[in-house]
């Protein structure tokens, strides 16, 4: 009996290489180097090993392969956030979504790291230097995280989803224009008529918000508009409720109202609701993310399309090129443009 008439099944025992070099016509060496990526194989023989593999439904030791390759085939997305908001917030369920797709073109792994600066920071610094994982893709940072700074330090590829507080002469990053998107939403609201216009911005440790926020700023200033009427919420319905009901006891005259996530949004909705304020008549909201949540709410909710799901996947695409040592350069930028979606509160 030879190896391909081999019964197959759980008693039968799994192909092993030896099997697939015999198969093949090739040495054991070279059947080893033509399944794990190896160089100095022909092509010829590289065809041979690749039909003994499917023949006999052999399936390679990935321990060995790392031993070859020095790849753990797995890359790491690290989140420095609680997992509460991790798993509440939209962005995070699009963002995994597109990076898990592209991953899987790859057969590569995603291991998901969260951890808030601290003690919990150094325990994961600590295991993306030990070579568990082959590069790192960071989203959601933060200005004290100081992840632009320590990951290249420790020698391992990175790309950020967004623009890093500091360091980004030395990160490659991919962002979404921010401060136009902030600029957008605003001047419809001009253009609408509004004249007392105020936003709710996202928290101050964030390059996003901190633009968003500077993009309504700047259509305030072009238009000769005061820029005084401002709260900061923390990206949650809870944290866009709060910064309501404080924006609007201090400004009651406002009719336009900027919100720098959708979440928030209809946190600010709901207040305007309770207080009888009627939109878009007599308070214009625009939001800012259209994942999900601005259909949903009552009326539907005008904002800026935030391109996350071609944010994370270009950015995962730029890791692999880097962890394959297609992209070596330094710093790298890609910023996409985000879109206006007309609703409802505008």
């Amino acid at each position: 009996m030879t190896a391909m008439d081999r019964p197959r099944g759980p008693l039968a025992g799994s192909p092993t290489l030896d099997e697939v070099a015999r198969v093949a016509g090739v040495s054991r060496a070279t059947a080893s180097r033509a399944i794990n990526g190896g160089p100095k194989v022909s092509e010829h023989a590289r065809r041979a090993v690749d039909e003994a593999v499917r023949t006999l439904g052999y399936v390679p030791n990935r321990a060995a392969r790392a031993l070859v390759t020095r790849r753990t085939d797995s890359v790491a997305v690290v989140v420095p956030e609680p997992d509460e908001r991790v798993f509440s917030d939209p962005f995070f369920a699009r963002t995994l979504r597109s990076v898990t797709r592209v991953l899987g073109e790859r057969e590569v792994q995603l291991v998901l790291l969260l951890a808030r600066p601290g003690a919990e920071e150094t325990r994961m610094l600590r295991y993306l230097g030990a070579g568990h994982v082959d590069g790192a893709l960071v989203v959601s940072h933060h200005r004290d995280d100081r992840l632009s700074e320590l990951l290249p330090e420790l020698g391992l590829p990175c790309v950020f989803g967004g623009r890093p507080w500091s360091g980004s002469d030395k990160v490659p990053y991919v962002d979404v224009d921010n401060v136009a998107g902030g600029r957008i939403a605003t001047e419809l609201l001009i253009e609408r008529g509004c004249r007392r216009i105020g936003t709710i911005a996202g928290p101050d440790d964030m390059t996003a918000a901190s633009d968003r926020l500077a993009g309504w700023c700047q259509a305030l200033a072009a238009a000769g508009l005061d820029t005084d009427a401002r709260a900061r919420g923390d990206f949650t319905e809870e944290g866009g409720r709060r910064a309501a009901e404080e924006l609007l006891a201090r400004h009651p005259d406002l009719d336009g109202l900027v919100v720098a996530s959708d979440l928030m949004a209809r946190g600010a909705l709901a207040v305007a609701a309770a207080q009888g304020r009627r939109v878009p008549d007599d308070l214009a909201v625009v939001g800012y993310d259209d994942l999900g949540v601005a259909e949903t709410t009552d009326p539907p909710l005008t904002t800026m399309r935030n391109p996350i799901g071609e944010m994370a996947e270009r950015a995962t695409r730029l890791l692999l090129d880097r962890i394959d040592g297609r992209e070596t350069g330094g710093p790298y930028r890609l910023i996409i443009p985000t879109t206006l979606v007309r609703r409802g509160t505008a």
